[in-house]
């Protein structure tokens, strides 16, 4: 076991059971033109994450732990599409309308794609996903079973969203859970703010949150 430095106290890392779990870094959240800006968002925000996202990524792969990315998308006939989520958001441009990179949030479209600099290699898990939690109506518990993981390195984005979500999902499930704060981001900055200071309160209640250097130096000796 080797101990992460992390808030609210070090984080006692097992590499052997750990992974990287990658959150929604998608074009349609991350590029003009795309879902996240129709809604009058900064995307730049977003995009600045992508070094530090990009270095943690190529971490975990030399030290030859797992991987694993998430994107959050729909069925082309919105079966899985709950109208209490469509009807949310922007009036004139929802999930499932055409946008500029194709129709917004469904499966195969360009704007729904992960970006090229964090794209996936072959034999990374994707899970394609229609809520805001990665566990929610996907195979994210199996395949995480199957590879005997039990930790889990948190990027992406929103952090008040999707990664506190699926954070809060695995935390009840029994995994013990680390939040890589540069490597995280929201469109809001108080809300990323007030993300991490809930995930860590009273002692780690959902997680841990810690440095991306620190992260690295960790797993670098796996």
């Amino acid at each position: 076991m080797a101990e992460i430095k992390a808030e609210p106290f070090d984080f006692p890392a097992k590499h052997d059971q750990l992974a990287l779990i990658v959150i929604d870094m998608q074009r349609d959240f991350a590029e003009p033109g795309g879902f996240g800006a129709s809604l009058g968002n900064d995307v730049s925000r977003i995009t600045r994450i992508v070094p530090d996202v990009k270095r943690l990524i190529q971490g975990f792969r030399n030290a030859g732990l797992p991987v694993i990315h998430t994107m959050e998308c729909h069925r082309s006939d919105l079966s899985d599409l709950p109208p209490a989520k469509r009807d949310r958001g922007n009036p004139t441009l929802r999930i499932g309308d055409e946008g500029p990179m194709g129709r917004i949030l469904i499966s195969g479209e360009p704007g729904t794609a992960i970006l090229p600099e964090l794209a996936p290699l072959k034999g990374e898990v994707v899970i394609e996903k229609p809520g805001k939690g990665a566990f929610y109506a996907t195979e994210l518990g199996d395949v995480l079973q199957r590879r005997g993981i039990k930790q889990l390195v948190f990027a992406g984005v929103t952090t008040e969203v999707c990664v506190q979500t699926t954070m809060r999902e695995a935390n009840d499930r029994g995994y013990e859970c680390l939040l890589a704060e540069e490597a995280t981001e929201s469109y809001f900055p108080e809300f990323k703010a007030a993300a991490i200071a809930m995930i860590r309160a009273q002692g780690a209640i959902v997680g841990w949150t810690a440095h991306v250097d620190d992260i690295l130096e960790s797993i670098a000796h796996a």
